[in-house]
This record gives C-alpha cells, sequence and structure tokens, in this order.
C-alpha cells in the first residue's frame, strides 16, 4: 500500500473524504466500525402494494409491520403473560396516544401499570434492536426521551447498577413522563421492527384519503415507491397536464370520492358542479352515477353524476387532442367523438358501429369535437391552477419523485407496479418514449423514468415539459406502458355504449406469461439480477377467491395486490397481500379485511393475516449480503485508501 500511486482524480476525491476522518486512527476507526456492521443480520424488509387511499388499513399494517410485532411479543410473553394481555400491549404500541387515553378512562392504569407497561416495552424493544447499531438504536429515540430510553434498553443486568436503574423508573413516574415514555417506546418500537419499506405501487384513488397515507410515507425512516398508474396520472395532474387533471376528477367523482382531492389537497370542483348544472342540469347521467366505495356517498348523487359526465367529456376532448399530438403513441383508435354519429346516434368502434346509450352532449361541436367551449376552457384554467397552488399536493408528488421511480433493484430483488410489456411472442415490447424513438425492456423503461421527471421538472411551458406532461397520461393509460399494461382504457364505451364486447381491456402479453418462469428469468437476466432473486409486483388483484394463487413462475414472481381496497374485495376474497423480507426468510402475508381504527383500539382487534413461507435463506443473510453490505464495502476501500494515503505521504493528517 506504501507503494500506491494515486491518481490526480483520487487525490481530490480523498481530500474530500479526508474532512471527515482527518487522521490515520479516525479512519482505522470506521474501517473497524464498518466491517462489524458487515456481520449484523440483514434488517427486515415490508413490501405493501395497491393501497388506494384506504388510509386506515393502511396505517394499522404499517403500526403492526404485517404481524412482526405481534410475534415478537409472542415469543417473549407467550408463557408470561394470556392472550389480552398480549393483544392491549400490541394494540399499544399501535396506537400509543389513543390506547393510553382509553385506559385511563376504563381505570386501568396505576403506578404499577406504568412500571410494568414500560419494563415490557423495553423488553420489546430490546429484541426489536438487536440487529442494529447501538448508534442506528439511538437515532431512532426522540431527543427528548432518547437518553431515558438508551438507559434502559442498554442496561446491563448487573446487581452493581440494580439501584441505579430503579431509581431511573422510580423518576419516570414521579415526574409524570410515564405516558411519553409509552408513546415514544413504541414508536421506536415500530422504527426498529421494520428496516426499510417497499410500496410496490397505487397509493390514489377509489378509498377516501390517499393524501393520510403519503402523510405518513412522507415522515416513514426510509421508504421507497415504485410508481404506480393511478400515482403516475396524479403526478401529471401536479405537473398540470389537463388531460391527467380531468382524468384524476373524473375517477374521484366516479367512486364519490372527493375528500382525497377537497379535503386533502384543497381543490375546489366548483367551477366543475356550476358547469355540470348548466349544461346537464335536465341529464338523468344513469351511466355516470358514483360506485359505492364502502363510504359514504355524496349529499346529492345526482349534483355528483352531473359533474362526472362534464369531466368525462373534458376528458375525452383533452386526450384527443394529446393523441393527436403524438402519433407516435398508435392510440388514434381512443380519438372517439369525431366517430360519433349524431343524426343516428351511434358511434364507430374498431370499425364497427354501435348504438349510443345516450346522445345529449351539449358542449360538444359535431364540427370541432375535441375543441373546449369558452365556459370548459375557463373551468380547465381554474382547476389547473387549484392544482398548481395545491401545497400538500405539490409536496406529496416531490416526495413521490425524490421516493420513487419505475422499477428498483434492491437486494437481488426487482420492484415494479405493472409488467414489463411483451409482444404477443414473449419479446419485450416497445415503449414510446418521445425523442428516443421506440425502447423495449430495461432501457424503454429506463428512458418512461426520465420522460416522467421532466414532466414535472422541466422549464414550464417549454417543449420537454410537455413531452413529459403528455407521457405522464400515456403512462396511465398506453397500451405498452408499463404501469398500465392494458390495450386500452375503454372509458367511453362504458359509458356509452351498452354492447360489452367494446368494454374489453385487454391485458398485456406479459401477464400471458406471468406463470412462465423462463420468462421470470428472463426479465431477471434484463435488469442484471440472478435467477436467485425475486420479481415482486403489484396492479392487477388476485383473485384468490376463484383459486389465483400471488406465487407465480415457479416462485420466481410474486404479486402482492390482494385487495386492500374496499373495491376489489368481492374479487379478492381477502383484504390484500403484504411481504416480509427477513435475514432467514421470505413470508407472504395474506390479510382479512380491517373493520375500523376505533375497534383496533377499543377492542384490540387486529387484523386477522394468514402468513404462509416462500422462501427460506440456506443461512441467515448479514448486511454484507445487501446493497447496503456492498456499499459499505465501497465506503472501506476509500477509507483503506485514504490510509494508505496518510502513510505515503501523499496526503497530511488534520490535526487540532
Amino acid at each position: 500500500m506504501l507503494n500506491r500511486v494515486f491518481s490526480a482524480d483520487e487525490i481530490r476525491y480523498l481530500k474530500l473524504l479526508q474532512n471527515q476522518y482527518k487522521t490515520i486512527q479516525e479512519a482505522s476507526a470506521e474501517v473497524a466500525h464498518l466491517r462489524a456492521v458487515l456481520h449484523l443480520p440483514k434488517g427486515t424488509e415490508h413490501f405493501m402494494s395497491d393501497l388506494h387511499g384506504e388510509h386506515a388499513a393502511f396505517l394499522h399494517i404499517l403500526h403492526n409491520a404485517s404481524g412482526v410485532i405481534k410475534r415478537k411479543i409472542n415469543d417473549l410473553y407467550c408463557n408470561l403473560l394470556s392472550t389480552h394481555e398480549r393483544d392491549m400491549l400490541s394494540t399499544l404500541i399501535y396506537y400509543p396516544d389513543e390506547k393510553l387515553a382509553l385506559l385511563k378512562k376504563q381505570g386501568v392504569v396505576n403506578q404499577e401499570w406504568y412500571r410494568l407497561t414500560i419494563y415490557r416495552l423495553v423488553e420489546v424493544c430490546r429484541m426489536c434492536s438487536v440487529k442494529y447499531t447501538r448508534a442506528r438504536v439511538r437515532s431512532s429515540m426522540p431527543k427528548e426521551m432518547g437518553s431515558l430510553i438508551q438507559e434502559l434498553l442498554f442496561a446491563d443486568g448487573t446487581p452493581d447498577k440494580e439501584g441505579y436503574y430503579r431509581e431511573v423508573m422510580q423518576s419516570i413516574l414521579e415526574t409524570g413522563q410515564a405516558d411519553a415514555m409509552i408513546i415514544a417506546l413504541s414508536k421506536v418500537i415500530q422504527t426498529l421492527a421494520i428496516d426499510r419499506l417497499h410500496i410496490i405501487g397505487d397509493i390514489f384513488d377509489r378509498g377516501p384519503r390517499a393524501d393520510l397515507i403519503l402523510d405518513a410515507l412522507e415522515n416513514y425512516h426510509k421508504v421507497d415507491v415504485q410508481w404506480g398508474n393511478h400515482d403516475i396520472v396524479w403526478m401529471g395532474a401536479a405537473a398540470l397536464s389537463e388531460a391527467c387533471i380531468a382524468q384524476i376528477i373524473v375517477t374521484s367523482v366516479k367512486y364519490g370520492n372527493l375528500e382525497t382531492l377537497e379535503v386533502g389537497y384543497g381543490i375546489s370542483l366548483r367551477p366543475l358542479a356550476m358547469l355540470a348544472m348548466t349544461h346537464y342540469a335536465d341529464d338523468t347521467c344513469d351511466a355516470f352515477l358514483p360506485r359505492d366505495n364502502g363510504e359514504d356517498l355524496h349529499e346529492d348523487e345526482m349534483e355528483l353524476a352531473r359533474m362526472h359526465k362534464a369531466a368525462a367529456v373534458l376528458q375525452f376532448k383533452l386526450e384527443g387532442q394529446l393523441i393527436a399530438r403524438h402519433p407516435e403513441y398508435n392510440m388514434d383508435d381512443r380519438r372517439v367523438l369525431h366517430r360519433i354519429d349524431f343524426e343516428n346516434q351511434t358511434v364507430e368502434i374498431e370499425g364497427k358501429r354501435y348504438p349510443l346509450r345516450s346522445c345529449n352532449f351539449p358542449t360538444i361541436d359535431p364540427a370541432d369535437p375535441y375543441t373546449l367551449t369558452p365556459v370548459e376552457r375557463e373551468v380547465m384554467d381554474r382547476l389547473v391552477l387549484e392544482f398548481a397552488h395545491s401545497e400538500k399536493l405539490q409536496r406529496h408528488v416531490q416526495f413521490l419523485y425524490s421516493a420513487g421511480g419505475m422499477y428498483l433493484r434492491c437486494n437481488g430483488n426487482l420492484l415494479y407496479h405493472g409488467c414489463i410489456p411483451m409482444n404477443e411472442d414473449g419479446e419485450f415490447a416497445p415503449i414510446p418514449v418521445t425523442g428516443k424513438g421506440a425502447l423495449c425492456g430495461r432501457a424503454g423503461i429506463e428512458a418512461a423514468d426520465k420522460l416522467a421527471r421532466q414532466g414535472y421538472f422541466a422549464t414550464l411551458g417549454s417543449p420537454v415539459r410537455q413531452d413529459g406532461q403528455d407521457f405522464l397520461w400515456y403512462l396511465g393509460s398506453g397500451p405498452n406502458s408499463p404501469v398500465f399494461g392494458k390495450a386500452k382504457m375503454a372509458t367511453f364505451e362504458r359509458y356509452f355504449v351498452r354492447d360489452k364486447e367494446t368494454h374489453v381491456e385487454k391485458k398485456n402479453a406479459y401477464y400471458d406469461f406471468q406463470d412462465d418462469e423462463a420468462t421470470a428469468l428472463r426479465i431477471l437476466r434484463e435488469f442484471d439480477l440472478s435467477e436467485n432473486g425475486l420479481i415482486i409486483n403489484g396492479h392487477v388483484p388476485v383473485k384468490l377467491g376463484q383459486g389465483e394463487s400471488p406465487i407465480k413462475a415457479g416462485g420466481k414472481l410474486l404479486v402482492i395486490d390482494g385487495g386492500l381496497s374496499r373495491a376489489y374485495q368481492p374479487v379478492t376474497g381477502i383484504a390484500g397481500y403484504t411481504l416480509i423480507f427477513t435475514s432467514h426468510e421470505v413470508d407472504l402475508v395474506a390479510h382479512q379485511p380491517f373493520e375500523s381504527t376505533a375497534s383496533a383500539i377499543s377492542a384490540e382487534q387486529d387484523i386477522h393475516s394468514v402468513q404462509s413461507l416462500v422462501r427460506s435463506m440456506p443461512r441467515r443473510l448479514l448486511i454484507a449480503d445487501t446493497d447496503d453490505g456492498e456499499a459499505l464495502r465501497g465506503r472501506i476501500d476509500d477509507l483503506m485508501a485514504l490510509i494508505a494515503a496518510y502513510r505515503s505521504g501523499v496526503i497530511k493528517e488534520m490535526r487540532g
């Protein structure tokens, strides 16, 4: 090492590193620390998908870590505490503020209860902390209570300190800090139970409060998001794509769910309501009544139906304009308005004529069907301003861009929401990335990721920004979109054509090969992953009630959309899948419907979940076996180079 020759670039980098490690001793100590970290067990990864605005169920699963915390409590106390006591302790960890308040009302809480509960929480916390360095454990603690928690957590059990720890506990009780200690310990347990959270797409739509889910994700200690088709459309709306804004409003009104828009993001739909009342007051709007999504519907369903139709017509016009701008999308068949025969009340779909359910289109000019009327233009302009000025929406979308992407390679596994677009022969299909021609497979998906970012971050009003905005819409409903995965979105047909043959939305050929192990292996190779990796997928609900399995392709591909959204539960037969990847194994967890947060707190009703083993590791995985381990080895190499530079005199130590 003393004879090593350093390039000018290496010396420049090492001088930057020198600012952190000023001496041989500091660098050597860090090398020793990092080498030790490599031998810690791999942290637990938690995978969730297709949340669809179901914030209460999502938060419960997040708090209980898909049963990880309950299993640790059972391991510790199965022979010491009753089932009721273990359930109460679990619920206290999931909802510490609310459960404490309820227990106080019930007269359960006293000094002895506090003492026992804090000791038990410390034991659970200690069990959750065994995979981490002390520094990592300390970083998960709130500043206000961190030093006290450390004293209890790292107690060595020696008789000499018994009085010391007893006094620490007594002081917590006498100074009125017991509640704060319980709340802090519960949150530390939640943080340490899961090392990293993966969201495999579709946070938005259908359920009531996607914004509350994103509030939680923003504050989660380590999370990534693989964009879903519903997320992409909201991202496009925040980027001020008019077609995406119209689609968002149509979906929200369709499911009778305006809370996310109006309450969560402060976006007023009053301009749309006025447009609907003016032009559709005498329209029955039968095909536009909101669906029951399990929540109470808006007080005036007919008002929603009129708004729904007005927004849908806006959507068809704006999409028609967008498709005309992009012949490379090969979507001209989705430009339907100019194919309407208003006199005979029919429409041409894929070369065939069908009668219309209704031909009441008061804002469509047959001679110029895709142009917005002056009133529609005014409504659209006001909606664009609403989306632009929603601080919370813009913040959430910026989070999705910074924490997310089209796919993720993580610890040997491949994560994506929808599909890798394929042709019917099983070859990767081209993705029409503007300015890049047609790219397939990984190259196409990476180009799509880049263009999606340009749609939000490029200069507003620039051609690059416009292309990116339009492509965000394409990703939400285009035939070779990796997150949509269908030949078309038959929105117009479902509203206006009774013949159900027009309603069919053929899936991409990827789904024909989804159970083929050779295809899964080819996809893994496409992303430079080994055959030992897993593909973790969402998007299409697994119909467990019809005998479908979430484990496909010989165990190489896992589909974890099991229907967390209530709208899908009659089809799936369950209420969602999650995945847990520990240092020992990969487990699939199937969840039953979540009743309510209130019943979870008061009756200690956890979600009933069934865990099944997907894969056992041949040995316990260490951090050395992970992506973080690879990064740490690179860091160690850099530090060893710095030490060599110090020893050879190329760089001098910085003392004092």
